[in-house]
Parts: structure tokens; sequence; C-alpha cells
């Protein structure tokens, strides 16, 4: 690398971490204006404050944010160098357009890269830890409000509530069922299933077992069943926004595949939310390459028209995102190809913008 290399990505790293501890603190400070009453109301330690929730909150947010906040960086970076002649020089010292960037896509693919390892393995497990404050200091108990419950607990085996109330860890109106082949062949109901802690099973009160051979039918009735099942109260319990988030890659792949035999309506958030892991640090390059192309022309008004380009940008992109988020969760749009038309759209755009910056 040479001395324009170097100059070029110590301004673009510096500038990003600069912008990223900038963000971060008035994040924190926000944060704290509006928790510290819950702080001092459920009497959370300081220690559990700083080192469990904002060490891990401000870990999960800057991974976050990082790809808008590197766009940012370029265009505030470049726009200087820029307003500076210093590109104009570069490029009439014979340095090629496509030859500038190099230092710009190093930088890049270095917090690309770190993205990617802490959105699939290090900020889940750092998650786990700020969930776990959250949960014991900063939310109510969780309620499940879900009625009609039907899910499909294994292939071939569905389990049924009307209604289900976590803190008690009581399922109204049960019902298990398990077909082979498409044909039932035994269904329990009962009144209701209570989970007891220290058997590790369910109590099924006033429960009748049905079960079917053939044209035969055998009826068997009472009033406790102590019986264990393939699913626990864990799996009417869970925020569904948060618990996909304290899963590493190996994890929540393994989750999304058991809940595809389970029948969950869920599958296609937790798909977003691993697929959101690889796309969003992806799109770092593309969007360094319009941030590169937009702000490297000195233009009247400098700085401060290309940092309000730039923001127009990260509004549209953020829209975009939620756009296809819907898209996918709501119009039964594909995941994979949903989490990318946000990059496909602005890489279109970034081919357009590098086509006519200075060359």
């Amino acid at each position: 690398m040479k001395k324009l290399d170097w100059y070029i990505l110590k301004r673009f790293l510096t500038t990003f971490f600069f912008m990223l501890m900038v963000i971060m603190l008035i994040a924190v400070v926000f944060d704290v204006s509006e928790k510290i009453d819950d702080f001092f109301k459920n009497s959370a330690p300081l220690s559990k404050i700083l080192f469990d929730y904002y060490l891990n909150f401000v870990l999960y947010f800057s991974t976050l944010l990082s790809p808008l906040l590197i766009f940012i960086s370029v265009i505030f970076f470049t726009s200087k160098l820029a307003s500076n002649t210093e590109i104009v020089a570069v490029l009439a010292a014979g340095v090629s357009f496509q030859r500038m960037l190099l230092p710009y896509f190093i930088g890049a693919t270095l917090l690309a890269g770190s993205a990617l390892f802490l959105n699939h393995w290090l900020v889940p497990h750092a998650n786990v830890t700020r969930l776990e404050f959250e949960e014991a200091y900063l939310r109510s108990p969780y309620r499940n409000y879900d009625r009609n419950i039907h899910r499909q607990v294994e292939p071939e085996k569905f389990v049924y509530f009307e209604s289900y109330n976590a803190a008690k860890d009581i399922g109204y109106k049960f019902a298990y069922e398990v077909w082979e082949e498409g044909i039932l062949r035994s269904k329990i109901i009962g009144d209701y299933a209570r989970w007891d802690s220290l058997e590790q099973k369910w109590l099924v009160k006033n429960y009748q077992i049905r079960r079917y051979e053939g044209d035969e039918e055998f009826l068997e009735k009472g009033t406790d069943y102590l019986q264990s099942f393939n699913f626990t109260p864990a799996d009417f319990e869970r925020r569904i926004d948060s618990h996909t988030q304290a899963m590493d890659y190996a994890q929540l792949t393994a989750f999304i595949n058991k809940s595809k035999d389970e029948g969950s309506e869920y599958v296609s958030y937790y798909k977003l939310e691993l697929y959101n892991r690889t796309a969003l640090p992806f799109s770092t390059y593309i969007l360094t390459l319009i941030g590169v192309a937009v702000s490297s022309r000195k233009v009247r008004g400098g700085l401060g028209l290309h940092l309000a380009f730039g923001i127009l940008i990260v509004f549209a992109f953020i829209m975009s995102m939620k756009v296809s988020a819907v898209y996918a969760t709501n119009a039964g749009a594909d995941p994979l190809l949903a989490t990318w038309i946000p990059n496909i759209m602005f890489g279109v755009l970034a081919a357009y913008l590098y086509r006519v910056a200075p060359k």
C-alpha cells in the first residue's frame, strides 16, 4: 500500500470510529434518561447496569448501525478531501478513480468482516446478558395473548391451546394429536394442561384419550394425566422479537429447521433475522461506493450538500429494508430475496453514480 492508501484508510477508519463513539454516547444518554426511573424502581445494581446492560447495548447497536455510519463517514471525510482539492490533485497526478477506491474498499472489507463475525457469533451471546437484564429490571412479565394456539411440535404431532397463561404455565382447552400418514392415530383432550416443574411433565386435568386402530376406537377417561410431551412452557413464553437476537448462527439455523417442523407461523421472521446478519454487512460495500461517488465532486455547498444527500439516501435505504421485511412477513415473499432487495436496488444506484463520478 502507498502513502495515499494509508492516508485515505486512516481518515476513513478514524472518522468512522469517532462518529460511532459520538452516536453511541448520545444513544446511551437518551436511554439512561428514559430508563433511570426503572433502574431505581427495580433496584438495579450499578455494575449490572454498566456491564450487563450498557456494554452489550453499545455492542448491539454499534453493529446494527455500522453500515449507515460507515456511509456517513465516507461522505464526511471524502467531501472534505474534495473541498480541499485533494481529490483533484490525486486524479491530476495520474491516479485513476478506480485505483483511488482501493483504500476505501480495504476499510469496508475490514469493517464488513468484523460486522459479519459480530452479527453471527459475538453479538447474539452478548444479547443473552442484555435481554436477561431487561427481563429482570425493565420489562413487565411476559403475557401470551395469542388465542387458538395450534402448533406442530414434531412431524405429525400437534398441540392445541385455546389460550395460554405464561405466568402460571397453564394452557386451557388442551388437545394433543398424533397422526400417521394422514390418519389420526390418537388424541388427548383436557380442560387444561399445567406444567409440573418438579416432575418436568404436563398434568392434564379431566382428560380423555382416544386411540384409533383400524375401524376400532378406544376411549380412556380420568381426572389427572401426568405425561411428558415434546414441548415445554418455554415454547409459549418467548418474546418473538427478543429470543432470536440471542441465538448465534448455528443456534438460529437449528431453530429455523425446528420451527419448520413445528409449522410455526414465524419462520419467515426468523429467516429475515438470519439473512439480515449477512446482507447488512455486505451493504457496506454498496454504501461506500455510493458515498465516494457522491462526495468526490467539488460542488457549491460542499459538505452540507453532500451530507444532506447522504442522509436522504440513508432514510431511503432504511425504508426499503422495512418495506421488504413487511413484504416477506405479510405477503409471503421469499425472505432471502426480500432481505437482499435493498442491496440490489442500491447496488444499481451505486453502479450509476460510479459511472457518472468524476474520473
